[in-house]
């Protein structure tokens, strides 16, 4: 077993390897993930999250044990790059892998449990959720401090990004972190990495407006970049779509 923790929990060291020892038989499933499980526990007076990461192919038993870094591993360490960054993410707490004969076996990455007011999926689903225009621009603000930070969230998807409405404004924070890169972002692809967040034209409509305005281009250019982006990659997952029902029907 391969495993790291957050300082201020070296003290639990051992009982935090019991949970994920036992991670069949303890805590309550969260969410609905078809590919990797996360359970809540409570622990020492914390909720804690537990994901699972689906044991990887053969291949990927090699490429992890030897080459790459696993996916609970990237968690945590890009959870603790965003935190040192002032980026909002589940505060990390440890992450752990286990061996498979020769291979890469399954992995767990543990953080503690946020419990947001919304998500920006609320705002795709739910165009008259209150202060929607207001959030939206928010979040918009918050994705360009991203990209000035020098951070490529390449899982920036409407589930992704937990939304808190506090006293002063909103609050930001991000979930499922193993897909990142840490560089400096040209336009071009600071637009890409917005694709995947809403098919409305009317949303992306005022996210473009607000990054032309801190990025200081015209809004035209942001917007017609940003909506072909996002259109292309509508039209890539609704093909990818038919092709899974038509895959299904047949067997």
């Amino acid at each position: 077993m391969n495993s790291d923790f957050n300082s201020n929990y070296n003290q639990h060291k051992t009982a935090l390897t019991a949970l994920v020892t036992s991670f069949e038989s303890i805590g309550t499933v969260f969410g609905d993930g078809d590919r990797n499980i996360i359970k809540t526990v409570n622990f020492e007076g914390e909720t804690l999250n537990i994901k699972s990461f689906k044991e990887p192919n053969f291949i990927n038993q090699i490429a992890y044990q030897y080459f790459r870094k696993s996916k609970a591993r990237r968690s945590f360490e890009y959870a603790t790059i965003l935190k040192e960054k002032g980026i909002g993410t589940p505060e990390p707490i440890a992450f752990f892998e286990f061996k498979k004969g020769f291979g890469f076996g399954k992995s767990y990455y543990i953080s503690l449990h946020q419990s947001p007011d919304l998500t920006y999926r609320e705002l795709v689903h739910e165009p008259d959720f209150q202060n929607h225009e207001e959030i939206l621009r928010a979040f918009t603000r918050f994705s360009f401090d991203l990209h000035e930070k020098g951070i490529e969230f390449q899982d920036h998807s409407p589930g992704n990004t937990l939304i808190f409405i506090t006293d002063s404004g909103y609050d930001f924070s991000l979930v499922d972190l193993n897909r990142m890169q840490f560089k400096t972002l040209s336009f071009k692809e600071r637009m890409y990495n917005l694709r995947r967040l809403t098919p409305k034209r009317e949303m992306v409509e005022i996210m473009s407006d607000e990054y032309a305005k801190l990025i200081k281009k015209p809004n035209t250019e942001v917007f017609e970049m940003m909506w072909n982006f996002t259109s292309e990659f509508q039209r890539k997952f609704h093909l990818k779509q038919k092709r899974k029902k038509k895959i299904k029907f047949l067997f």
